[in-house]
């Protein structure tokens, strides 16, 4: 015996990813070896440079997407995110308009809830029906020569439901707004080709594919105009100053050259091994449902709704039991209301509190869905013993009404 606990089955790779120990292997040099400033004009410098200016090519590779440069590295989503949106305000100030929707990330929707407060930014939040699928026609009717920008997210994050974004962005450059998606979740998980689409801007995240935190980029599309947020330096063609986080993006780099590599195992096998856990928890769980599963969805994603018993308990005793699941967002944790998206779905009353995300990666085997399903069920049935909220007859009637 090692004396060493046993690994926990890692079902939250929606949160972040294990660091591909190949995109650590890239990244070292770059801390000890190879660790001049990119803008440097000696040779130290220029290895940097070299070395950001392949990560770009990478990446370009993997997003398909016409020129390199249509890429700015930033720190991760949420500042792509940021950047975009009032990038986007700035190129338009007469347009005084924003089109979201009810589910997109806390990094949307606070954003835009800051605009609407502090700047008098009028915010259209598109509902989604119980399969978690945009109201079209309620976009459709939002959108109008006041808009200045769409904001909605490829995949969404809590339920892997997928958006037809490049239909959306069809419809937005009919009034001339320009389109920006949250490809946070969708980034490396299926295949994306930027360039054959309206999408004007797209943000992505290194850490939900297998890069390390606090490096990402925006897709800014050639001709878009950008206001940069952060001011100083010229770096990234004078869109975001400040010295390039190089190893980072080194990681970033191999981490999307990896992903394309593994395109098909996310399809194939992993979708496999989702679709498993989430029949094997169906048949042996009484009173859940499956969330968005009748829409298209990423490979990787299942959220699972359970009636009488609340979200937080099941995550701290799946934990206890050595399984890592969450509740939804890692950036919602914390608040004692039920997830935004699940409210805006629908999802049964008796259910609404009750919804974990279990999310998988390549690195998700058959053994981890074998433990995980020998666990999840002694877990929710003692709870449910203890759970104030009892198991009213003809509750999962109604819950099973709901989603069919």
């Amino acid at each position: 015996m090692s004396g060493q606990p046993a690994q926990p089955v890692y079902l939250d790779n929606n949160a972040t990813t294990r660091v591909d120990p190949r995109v650590v292997e890239a990244m070292l040099p770059y801390f000890t070896q190879y660790f001049g400033n990119p803008s440097s004009k000696y040779a130290l410098g220029g290895h940097a440079a070299m070395a950001v200016k392949r990560a770009r090519e990478q990446l370009q590779r993997l997003l398909g997407i016409a020129h390199a440069h249509e890429l700015m590295f930033t720190s991760g989503g949420t500042e792509s995110t940021n950047a975009a949106i009032m990038a986007a305000l700035e190129a338009s100030p007469r347009r005084r308009e924003i089109i979201t929707s009810a589910v997109e990330h806390p990094a949307v929707l606070s954003l835009c809830a800051w605009l609407e407060k502090n700047k008098g930014i009028r915010v259209h939040l598109i509902p989604v029906d119980r399969h978690g699928r945009l109201d079209i026609v309620a976009y459709r009717a939002a959108l109008s020569d006041r808009v200045a920008v769409v904001s909605l997210m490829w995949a969404n994050n809590e339920t892997g439901v997928i958006n037809p974004v490049a239909d959306l962005a069809e419809l937005a450059k009919e009034y001339g707004a320009l389109f920006h998606t949250d490809a946070v979740q969708a980034v490396g998980k299926m295949p994306i080709d930027l360039q054959s689409t309206a999408i004007d801007m797209a943000s992505l995240s290194g850490h939900k594919l297998h890069a390390p935190k606090g490096v990402g980029a925006l897709y800014i599309r050639n001709g878009v105009r950008f206001k940069p947020q952060i001011k100083g330096g010229h770096q990234e063609r004078g869109r975001r100053a400040g010295t390039e986080n190089v190893p980072g993006i080194v990681g970033l780099g191999m981490a999307a050259e990896l992903a394309a590599d593994h395109l098909a195992d996310e399809d194939i096998r992993v979708r496999g091994l989702r679709d498993r856990l989430e029949r094997g928890i169906l048949e042996q769980v009484a009173d859940c449902v499956a969330v968005g599963a009748r829409a298209e969805r990423l490979p990787n994603t299942s959220n699972i709704a359970f009636s009488f018993i609340e979200s937080e308990s099941i995550v701290m005793l799946l934990d206890r039991a050595g399984v890592a699941v969450s509740m939804g967002s890692a950036c919602s944790t914390g608040s004692f209301e039920p997830s935004h998206v699940l409210v805006a779905m629908q999802v049964a009353n008796d259910a609404v509190r009750g919804g974990v995300r279990f999310s998988l990666s390549r690195d998700t085997t058959d053994d981890d869905i074998d433990r995980a399903l020998v666990v999840i069920p002694g877990v929710i049935a003692r709870l449910r013993e203890i759970s104030p909220f009892g198991t009213q007859e003809g509750a999962s009637a109604t819950l099973d009404q709901a989603h069919v």
